[in-house]
This record gives C-alpha cells, structure tokens and sequence, in this order.
C-alpha cells in the first residue's frame, strides 16, 4: 500500500505508552470478586456454568482456558469457533432475563454494553454470582477485563499472567509505532442497509482502534456513528477507509461496497485503499486487541517493522 503520508499533516499525538504496573495495580480487584466465585462454587460444585455476555467476554473465559464452564453466549460471541454452537441468549442489549435464567447460570459475566437495563436489573436479583466488565474502549479496559473474568471464574493466577502478556504486547505496539512521521486519515464506515452509511466519531471502538494503530479519524468532530454524505465523506479527506465485515455483508460485499459514493468519491476510494477487518477481532477489546490494532497498522504504515505474534 502506498500514498498513506499526507503533506502537511499535523504533528502526531503520542502513541499512548505502556501503563506501568497497570497489571500489578488492578490485580487487587481479584479479591473483590472472590465472593462471586464462592457463591458459584457452592452454588454448583459439578460447573460454574458461565454464561458470558459479549464478545470480549466470552473470548476472555476462552482465553483462560475455561471454555468447558460455558454454558450460553450472546449472539456477538463468535470468537473461538467453538462458540459458535454453545447454545445463545440473543444479542447482547436485547437480552431476556427469562431465557437467561433457564440455562440455571452459576456464574453470569455481563459486558458494560449489554442491556436492556430491567433485564440487568432482573437478573441482578435473581441470586446470581454477577460480574459486570469495564465500561470503554482502551488497553486499561482489556486488563480490567481479564482480571475480573479471572476472578470470577476461579482462575486469577492465569488471568493476571494473560493480562501481563496482553500488556507487554500493548507495550510492543507503541514502541514500534513511535517510528511513524504520519497519522493517516481513516474513515470507518458502517451499513446497516446497502445504502445508508455511518461514520464513526469519536467515543466508539472504532476510534479507539484506529488511534492504537497510528491512525487519525477523520471524522472527529461528533460523538459516536452518524450517517455520511457523499460530500461529507470527501470532505473528510480519508488516507484509508476501514470497513467491518458484517457491515460490508450487509453493504451487499466488498466489491458493491465500493462503488457506494460515500467510498468511491474519496481520496482513499479511488486509490483503492479500503481495508476490511473482521468486527469482534477490530472492535471487541478483548485479549486479541494487540494484534488487531498491529494488523491495522500494517495497513497504515507499510513502512515500519511492527510486532507479530505466533497464532
């Protein structure tokens, strides 16, 4: 890929650099969960029977080698493949509590995004052992994450070793990255329909990634997805244009995707610099993050030698 550097961009933010400790300082939250696993334990000796809520969720109790203990996902949980046939509770924010609770969880790890709210609420009070992840998009989110999980089911030693591991992989990223001269400008683009296309800005995982890959988001100047014109994305003067999978399935594949105006008019559409991403492996924030945002950053900065990490 070529053509990434822009003339006359301005000077890049700092790379946000390793949180020192940030794994020995979270790692007290594994006594506060200690309850949660007692309760379960008791509750169920045979299983904890988890039902994880969320695809970083449920990624993370597979990362910990507790993939056995699950019992139910939520229709985003498709990473491993293994999931894809434990039986699901639905989406993740449209969730029953009564479908839920006829699985008999042990243990229910919920992500921040899930709800309805009265479904939470419901199940909140239903006597489970409950654990609620991190709210946000960003490393100190993915470790938080990893601990409580840990905690949760029993498992902190191995939760703290993998969270060390996710960290130093963080910490490899953004070295690497301070070799960059340029922010190229990536516009992530999302459909729901073949035509009506939104534009990630600010406060989305979308962002996020994009910063931790050396990015800059060219449509920074609202919160959250909105819908983009053709003008408008022109006039976001996209380096790259980032799409999800799901989201170019739904713009009818890669191919009907680019002629959409709001890609082929760009900059970045006529150079034919679109990059596709898997969506939980981009957007999950779970252990995978790293590496996602290495792989992006492949795509952003073909220049540089960037970390890589056996499967």
């Amino acid at each position: 890929m070529t053509g990434l550097r822009v003339a006359g961009a301005a000077p890049l933010p700092p790379h946000p650099p390793r949180a020192a400790g940030r794994v020995r300082g979270r790692a007290a939250l594994v006594g506060s969960f200690a309850c949660l696993l007692a309760f379960a334990m008791s509750a169920r000796a045979e299983s904890l029977r988890v039902v994880a809520i969320g695809p970083a969720v449920s990624e993370t109790v597979a990362a910990l080698g507790a993939g056995d203990d699950l019992v139910a996902v939520d229709s985003s949980s498709q990473y491993p493949e293994r999931l894809k046939s434990l039986p699901q509770v639905g989406y993740m924010r449209a969730l029953s509590a009564e479908g839920v609770l006829s699985l008999r969880p042990g243990v229910l790890l919920i992500s921040a995004d899930a709800g309805p709210p009265a479904a939470l609420a419901q199940l909140k009070g239903a006597g489970l052992a409950v654990a609620v992840m991190p709210d946000g998009h960003s490393p100190a989110t993915v470790l938080e994450t990893i601990l409580r999980v840990g905690a949760a089911i029993g498992q902190p030693a191995k939760a703290e070793a993998l969270a060390a591991q996710v960290d130093a992989e963080f910490a490899a990223l953004g070295r690497a990255l301070q070799a960059r001269t340029q922010a190229p400008r990536v516009l992530f683009a999302l459909a729901n329909t073949a035509s009506s296309v939104l534009a990630a800005g600010r406060d989305t995982a979308a962002a996020a990634i994009i910063a931790l890959a050396g990015g800059a988001l060219a449509t920074d100047g609202y919160a959250g997805y909105k819908a983009i014109t053709a003008e408008g994305a022109v006039a976001s003067r996209p380096d790259v244009i980032l799409l999800p999978s799901h989201g170019v399935a739904a713009m009818g594949g890669l191919e009907r995707a680019k002629t959409l105006p709001q890609i082929a008019l760009t900059p970045a559409g006529r150079a034919g610099r679109v990059v596709v991403m898997e969506t939980a492996y981009l957007l999950g924030f779970g252990p995978r993050t790293p590496r996602a945002a290495a792989d992006l950053a492949r795509h952003l900065h073909p220049d540089l030698k960037l970390p890589e990490w056996a499967p």
